[in-house]
């Protein structure tokens, strides 16, 4: 059963996604919370597998919750979804640089979101890969000068470099593993296995470390081995 928290200040927006994932047998909504404080009281109450997360929300907002959220070492099973009403909005990218995992549009299809709720438990491949690539290169070029020699870079093998780019671009497990011929499998362990070596928790942190330190500008040649 996946354990989700929904966090938003409007009642209408939280109602309406109880609505449709409740009618779901592996889905259970375990709380609601108006506020990120409220949030992070819930999270350490009810430890969700999927939190649901408003941005812009009064008294503690939703970078600040993800922030303690993330801080927590009870916690770091706990996995961030971002709701945001506009798909290029700086809060959107600075949510991913803090932790979460991905994000949803409020407008979403009932089945975005809960394949969302699912593919994120389940700790499978990023949400939107396309938009959020696309939110990722714009923020991350315009936040900072690409950081090529960055040591944390230079500990990724060539595999790893490799996979953190198509990672980068927008590919999923599957499409990893048939364009460099691969298992499934073995996608995911290098994968991990990067993340591990640079310290970050999730795709989508994967994908800003890619822009952030030039890798996918740096002129590697995906196809290499």
């Amino acid at each position: 059963m996946i354990r989700v928290l929904l966090v938003d200040d409007q009642p209408l927006v939280r109602g309406g996604f109880a609505a449709i994932l409740g009618t779901k047998p592996d889905i259970d909504v375990v709380g609601e919370a108006n506020d990120g404080q409220e949030a992070v009281d819930q999270v350490r109450a009810n430890t969700p597998d999927v939190v649901l997360m408003d941005i812009r929300m009064p008294r503690v907002d939703g970078l600040e919750a993800i922030k303690a959220i993330m801080n927590d070492p009870a916690l770091a099973g706990v996995k961030v979804i971002i709701l945001t009403t506009f798909e290029m909005d700086e809060y959107v990218f600075e949510s991913l640089r803090r932790g979460a995992c991905g994000f949803l549009l409020k407008h979403c299809d009932p089945d975005d979101l809960v394949r969302a709720v699912r593919l994120t438990a389940a700790g499978d491949a990023m949400l939107s890969p396309s938009i959020t690539r696309r939110l990722v290169a714009e923020y991350a070029h315009l936040a900072k000068e690409p950081m090529a020699n960055q040591p944390r870079l230079d500990a990724l093998t060539n595999r790893e470099r490799q996979v953190t780019i198509l990672v980068a671009q927008g590919l999923d497990n599957d499409e990893l593993a048939a364009h460099l011929v691969l298992s499934t499998a073995t996608v995911r362990t290098h994968i991990s296995r990067a993340m591990s070596k640079i310290n970050v928790r999730n795709r989508a942190q994967l994908v800003i470390f890619a822009y952030e330190t030039g890798l996918v500008r740096a002129g590697w040649h995906a196809s290499g081995r």
